[in-house]
């Protein structure tokens, strides 16, 4: 074979997977190609939606956009204000409410959601089950779950009295496991005068979700897991314990659950607990506490690290730790969860001189890769075998991500005493907002599953004006594939969200004075059009008020 031909047999091997247009494969999906298998379908609309992303004629449009007085949630193409109160569709080009309560009184008041949906394959007891609902938590212990699209009331359970008050909510496992947690207890000025002591930290109420079960509920106390407990969380079936001096201890959560359970209770079912008759999840009585630590449990685990801040990711299992000296803020060590060994270049430091630090994690595309952003360059790294030595494991770089900026070094000039001028140079911060030059920063550093893309967002900053753009790479190589100019200012002191969904990219800032902002962007591919949409000039605006809420349109 002619070494041409074998380039091209080459290029063609590598093409293969992805050799169809667009046009072809809607061709073949008509033709009923993928008929006999869903996930393949699925496969195959994801991967024409990521070709139609991608593509130059494409652009998004900032349909319109809305302002409110309370924090703005996203979930799923639901748009949520007034506190769970109101949500709104953000499919359609125009903001079409799909329900609006009445305010609510501050006793009603929603502390924290999840967003829960239909597992799939798996037979549930009500129909409303199969549609997605979300799970809250109101100011008054009562855990609720409401229709997503509709706000109806499906479930609810009283969790507790007053002596504790639930905060938040988080996943052990994600759609599976749901774990309720309390503020930390804290005793009033005058019991703390009287000496009175206070052993319980915190409480925990475990739930098996869809259907809603009742697993359990423990108490974290300072008697068995010690004085300086600062927080607690269960993740992935491991119950991790933080102290005050960066100290971060795993202990197995069934474990403790099989060992400690005094007697396990179903929903709604009567119960006589301590001298108390009531129905379990019912008001006044709650949920009995029914797991009781009485002993210290075998520890798994624990680390040191500076402000508690302890990752476990990769293959083989790593961790990621920062030295628990402030003097080492910015340096993170990845180390073998094994033997405690640190991987060959496994400090990582960036050596950034910026106003905000970089930060690092564990790629959540389970990659076993580490995501390391600093204020102008991402680094993607991957775990690997060290040559020659099988059991030692290597940090290595796998790709990068470069912010593009001008010069930032400038330069000062004085006059000495006998005129002569004298020039020196300093080195900017890598994000000063208050710099002349231009630069760019990495502020946003996200991952799209559904279509694999590295989904990044910088800011330009012009003097005191920011403008921001979200940037598509390709998450095998870091190649750039998509850049979308987002038209309102960023304000790098402000805190921003931004969510990509498909045909959808949503920006939610909060200014000061908790002043909420939501824009939302639109896929268009009609370039004639759009191209004017897409530049920073000012545009004509149109206002409408729907359900009493003032939009604007573009």
């Amino acid at each position: 074979m002619c070494p041409q031909a074998a380039a091209g047999g080459r290029r063609a091997a590598c093409r293969a997977p992805g050799a169809h247009n667009v046009c072809r494969l809607l061709s073949r999906r008509a033709h009923g190609f993928y008929a006999k298998d869903a996930g393949v379908a699925h496969r195959k609309n994801l991967g024409l939606l990521r070709k139609i992303v991608c593509q130059e004629s494409t652009k998004f449009k900032n349909v319109w956009t809305t302002h409110s007085a309370s924090p703005i949630a996203y979930e799923r193409g639901r748009i949520y204000l007034d506190n769970y109160q109101c949500c709104i569709s953000s499919i359609a080009q125009e903001p079409r409410i799909l329900y609006q309560k009445p305010k609510c009184s501050k006793s009603e008041k929603i502390e924290d959601a999840l967003l829960l949906e239909c597992p799939l394959g798996e037979m549930l007891p009500s129909p409303s089950d199969y549609k997605s609902s979300l799970i809250v938590l109101t100011v008054r212990n009562w855990l609720l779950r409401l229709s997503a699209d509709s706000g109806e009331i499906l479930e609810k359970i009283y969790l507790a009295g007053s002596c504790c008050k639930f905060r938040y909510l988080s996943w052990d496992t994600p759609q599976e496991v749901m774990v309720v947690k309390s503020a930390q207890n804290k005793l009033p000025a005058a019991a703390r005068q009287a000496s009175i002591q206070q052993s319980v930290l915190f409480y925990l109420a475990v739930f098996q979700v869809l259907p809603l079960s009742f697993i359990g509920m423990l108490e974290i106390n300072k008697k068995i897991f010690g004085n300086s407990v600062t927080d607690v969380a269960v993740s992935n079936g491991i119950l991790i314990v933080m102290h005050s001096m960066g100290l971060v201890r795993l202990y197995n959560f069934q474990a403790i659950s099989e060992q400690f359970m005094e007697q396990p209770f179903d929903l709604g079912h009567e119960f006589n607990w301590n001298g108390q008759v009531g129905a379990v999840g019912k008001y006044p009585f709650g949920l009995p506490c029914n797991i009781k630590i009485t002993d210290t449990p075998p520890l798994l685990f624990e680390a040191s690290s500076l402000e508690n801040a302890f990752q476990i990711g990769g293959y083989p299992w790593h961790y990621i730790i920062t030295p628990n000296k402030k003097k080492h803020k910015g340096v993170f060590h990845i180390c073998s969860l094994k033997d405690n060994a640190l991987a060959k270049n496994g400090i990582q430091d960036m050596k950034c001189c910026s106003l905000e630090p970089d930060w690092i994690y564990f790629h959540p595309d389970m990659s076993g890769r580490i995501i390391h952003v600093g204020p102008n360059l991402i680094k993607v790294l991957k775990l690997k075998e060290v040559k020659n030595n099988t059991d030692q494991i290597e940090i290595a770089e796998d790709f990068t991500i470069v912010a593009k900026r001008e010069n930032s070094v400038s330069s000062a000039v004085t006059v000495t005493a006998s005129g002569r001028v004298v020039k020196k140079r300093f080195n900017l911060l890598d994000d000063d907002p208050e710099q002349e030059v231009t630069h760019v920063t990495f502020k946003i550093v996200d991952y799209e599953d559904e279509l694999d893309l590295l989904s990044t967002v910088a800011v330009t900053q012009i003097g005191a004006d920011g403008r921001a753009h979200l940037d598509f790479h390709c998450n095998e190589h870091g190649i750039l594939l998509k850049s979308i100019p987002l038209l309102e200012s960023w304000d790098v002191t402000y805190s921003h969200e931004v969510y990509f969904d498909k045909d959808l990219v949503l920006h939610i800032e909060q200014k000061p004075n908790r002043r909420f902002s939501c824009y939302v962007y639109q896929m268009v591919c009609d370039t004639a059009k759009d191209d004017e949409c897409s530049s920073h000039e000012k545009t004509e605006r149109v206002f409408c008020k729907k359900g009493g809420r003032i939009f604007e349109y573009i």
